[in-house]
């Protein structure tokens, strides 16, 4: 039980998400379908709260500190770097930068775009919840291999 609960709480934290959840959760010798839906439910869990709250949140930190206001910055600048591709190519830009399982990308990033771009809840839910889905494939394909997803 505590192996789950540690692959549901790693899901959800930014940078490492599903990437870091399924392998955890694999080395803790879960059931590998379970590990998959523990790890988008984690990983699904603070997109909302990102796009609601997110921009709030920045205004508080760097109100709070210079170290926080420098780190408010760098995740600014990450989704303006990000929000490009989004913003020309819309909800498939926000798919995309959710399910590419690579450093920089992911659930997180797309919810910092999302709110940056304030984009809608309504709207930008699908894709992330998509991306979050196909992300989760490819990162249990590279964990169990391509066999265990045709058994």
């Amino acid at each position: 039980m505590k192996a789950l609960i540690m692959t549901f709480f790693v899901a959800m934290l930014p940078v490492l998400e599903l990437r870091g959840a399924i392998p955890i959760g694999t080395a803790a010798g879960l059931d590998p379908r379970l590990v998959f839906i523990v790890a988008i439910i984690g990983n699904l869990v603070p997109v909302p709260f990102i796009i609601l709250f997110i921009r709030r949140i920045f205004a508080w930190m760097r109100r709070r500190s210079d170290f926080f206001n420098r780190i408010v910055t760098k995740m600014e600048e990450k989704a303006a770097k990000n929000a490009e591709k989004v913003y020309r190519f819309e909800n498939i830009g926000l798919f995309l930068l959710v399910a590419v399982p690579l450093p920089g990308t992911g659930a997180w990033t797309g919810s910092l775009v999302a709110a940056f771009l304030d984009m809608r809840l309504k709207r930008c839910l699908g894709p992330i919840i998509l991306g979050v889905f196909a992300a989760g494939i490819i990162v249990y394909i590279i964990t169990y291999g391509v066999a265990s997803v045709i058994v």
